[in-house]
């Protein structure tokens, strides 16, 4: 049987031997007009901890850190540099970075407006649920006719219609009385909703703007689901280096896995000294 000490020192050097590889898929998320971003949490040394993804189609960038806020993204340098559209699930320390565009993920706007559809019969909900649906629908079809950009008409439509059903929520739920003293009044979970949808109504529109888009987060959401399965299977990481080397080792593998490539294959090759490199885009997009 391997021991311990030689499985460590050869994930550690083939961690070296991909280095090459991290440039490059680098230098290719911060060239994307479109990527995603999410995090989740992971035990290393008994302790919590966050992976976080930054990736699109053919690029994943897996990191580590202690936390999981703004701190987190600087430290690891990728979000604040991007250019792009950052699609992402809301999380406030995304807002911060305004050198980017935002596209918020609409598979979480829809479980939200379920959830005040059926716990709160909220019927703005349920009809402003349709209408993501239906404009989503309405790029599809759009794309499927080799179009860039939705009719004038339409888009305007879909506008129209999601302001309309957000000023109908509004109406049902006014504001909290004055508070008595200094209790603070709580804001209703319909109210808290309706603030996003307001404040951030580009963001939950970005798919209908820019085909590019997509209308969810679940890219980003498929390449963290794997550390959920990991934990199940084999707990927790034992040490720092461990963590860092692993998200090391699948964010080249996720990225090979992404190109169609066999993992032996491009783990040999990064032993022999020619790791695979993804080709960067001449222009972004």
């Amino acid at each position: 049987a391997l021991s311990e000490d030689t499985v460590s020192r050869a994930l550690e050097e083939v961690g070296q031997a991909v280095k090459p590889s991290l440039v490059a898929i680098e230098q290719g998320l911060l060239q994307s007009a479109v990527a995603h971003a999410d995090e989740t949490g992971m035990r290393v040394a008994g302790k919590l901890k966050w992976l976080h993804v930054l990736s699109n189609e053919r690029l994943t960038r897996y990191g580590v850190h202690p936390k999981r806020g703004q701190q987190a993204l600087d430290d690891l340098g990728l979000v604040p540099r991007f250019r792009g559209e950052l699609v992402h699930d809301g999380w406030s320390a995304y807002a911060t970075y305004s050198q980017c565009g935002h596209a918020l993920c609409n598979a979480h706007m829809l479980r939200e407006l379920t959830f005040l559809d059926e716990q709160y019969h909220q019927a703005w909900a349920k009809e402003l649920k349709t209408l993501l649906l239906t404009a989503k629908a309405a790029v599809e079809r759009a794309q499927a006719h080799g179009q860039s950009e939705l009719d004038p008409v339409e888009l305007r439509r879909f506008n129209h219609q999601y302001g309309a059903w957000v000023e109908a929520g509004w109406v049902l739920n006014p504001p909290p009385l004055p508070r008595v003293g200094k209790r603070r009044q709580a804001e209703s979970p319909p109210r808290q909703l309706l603030k996003r949808l307001a404040r951030d109504r580009h963001a939950v529109l970005a798919f209908l703007h820019d085909f590019r888009v997509p209308f969810d987060n679940n890219l980003a959401e498929r390449d963290l689901r794997m550390m959920k399965v990991k934990q199940k299977i084999s707990g927790c990481f034992r040490t720092d280096t461990g963590a860092e080397l692993f998200a090391t080792l699948r964010s080249y593998l996720s990225t090979a896995r992404k190109h169609s490539l066999d993992m032996l294959s491009v783990l040999t090759d990064a032993l022999l000294g020619t790791p695979f490199i993804p080709q960067l885009l001449s222009t972004p997009g």
